[in-house]
């Protein structure tokens, strides 16, 4: 028999509908809102006169405003909850797309960027929430590919910029990937958000496990530690990466090869949550964290280290296959832990990070692209190492305090369930 989802007010809904709606507000918050700037970015060097420099402050921008959006996402939950912030926040990001191509002047440009950055932040919590609390109860793969919207969105814009680049200029660029954001937005318009939460007094118990013994804070402590460690510097060698991917490749390739590739980062991208979500049922989390975190390292590593055209193609798919799977697997490994707020200083870490990332590399590239790229296989590989402690005694059947011993599920996709995001979050 079919499963449908039901809303608060008990009508029901496909499921699959739900993810398709996700995925569009996934695919145009982050896919093209925050992504689109990767394949761009040699356009604006070659056609406005956009230095290195200026172009990774405008990359620092767009990851400061995403960090305002996150916390704004998690010390505001009503913004969480509002069709009509999640509307609002589609209309700034396709407006600031459009904007783009309509100045010359880099501090309009920083604006804008900061401004799609907090909406995109804001599409992403919205659409992630809600995943979590209407897709809780259905198998893991549902969400798993809604979250694959990211790399729709990807895919999609890398496909306008390689089409337009031999017909058009870095304007064109901007004004049809706002048109796809918009295209996006329109099934994305009908996402429901989470539904408020019960309050305490309606859930038998939710007073307990919030304010019960915290013991277990110092019991986990050195694991969410090297957990944290690892994620903040996945967050500084990933954005690099995500940031100069397109115009290192083409320092050393055809034109075409640098958006081509970026293509293949989305496409392969597009399965990658729903498959990490399915190894983890059979292998720990920390593991795959381990092992996730080393293929990616190889990937950004390849065109700096060994260039090419076959080099340049299998860098996109292995980051491609990586980059959303070690978030989900991050994720759920520190709702496992049940760390105090673990969800909420993960994200703050890995934001961070996100802003480290074209700060560190601006040094680098007054010779090009490729020191960067090593600078981001190297700090990746950082990750990894911390990952390799994470495993070390790893508590994968975690006690609750003050109730039996049950062990933590992730949520479908990789991601914390519900419960798991409360305990983890909880004070």
């Amino acid at each position: 028999m079919q499963q449908h989802v039901t809303d608060s007010r008990g009508g029901r809904h496909s499921p699959w509908g739900h993810v398709v709606q996700a995925a569009a507000a996934l695919g145009a918050g982050m896919g093209v809102g925050r992504f689109v700037y990767t394949p761009i970015l040699p356009l604006m060097h070659a056609q406005a006169g956009l230095s290195a420099a200026t172009g990774a402050n405008l990359a620092t921008a767009n990851y400061v405003g995403y960090l305002l959006g996150a916390l704004a996402g998690t010390f505001l939950p009503r913004l969480v909850r509002s069709p009509a912030v999640l509307r609002g926040c589609l209309v700034v990001l396709a407006v600031s797309l459009a904007a783009m191509p309509v100045t010359h002047s880099p501090g309009v440009w920083l604006v804008l960027r900061l401004c799609a950055g907090v909406a995109s932040a804001l599409i992403f919590v919205i659409a992630a929430s809600s995943l979590l609390s209407h897709l809780r109860d259905h198998p893991a793969h549902l969400p798993g590919w809604a979250f694959g919207g990211v790399g729709a969105g990807i895919a999609l814009s890398g496909l306008l910029v390689l089409a337009l680049r031999t017909i058009a200029d870095w304007q064109a660029a901007w004004w049809a990937s706002a048109a796809l954001t918009a295209l996006l937005a329109l099934p994305a318009w009908f996402l429901r958000p989470e539904p408020a939460p019960p309050s305490a007094s309606a859930t038998p118990g939710a007073e307990q496990r919030a304010t019960g013994p915290r013991a277990h804070r110092w019991f986990t402590a050195r694991w969410f530690t090297a957990l944290l460690a690892s994620y903040t510097l996945e967050g500084i060698g990933y954005i690099i990466a995500g940031t100069f991917l397109v115009a290192a490749i083409e320092q050393s390739s055809p034109g075409w090869i640098g958006s081509g590739a970026w293509v293949l980062v989305g496409l392969a991208a597009i399965p990658s949550s729903a498959l990490w979500a399915g190894l983890g049922r059979r292998w720990s989390r920390p593991g795959l964290l381990l092992a996730a975190l080393a293929v990616q390292a190889v990937g950004i590593a390849l065109p700096a280290l060994i260039g090419g055209v076959a080099a340049a193609l299998l860098s996109a798919v292995l980051f491609g296959a990586t980059f959303i799977g070690v978030s989900t697997l991050a994720l759920a490994t520190g709702a496992h832990l049940r760390f105090p707020r673990a969800v909420a200083v993960l994200t703050a870490g890995y934001s961070v990070g996100q802003i480290l990332g074209p700060l560190v590399a601006t040094p680098l590239l007054r010779h090009g692209y490729h020191q960067a790229l090593v600078l981001a296989a190297a700090v990746v590989l950082a990750a990894a190492v911390a990952a390799a402690l994470l495993r070390i005694g790893f508590p994968h059947h975690m006690p609750t305090p003050g109730h039996p011993v049950a062990r933590s599920e992730p949520a479908p996709g990789g991601q914390p369930t519900a419960v798991d995001t409360a305990r983890a979050q909880a004070d």
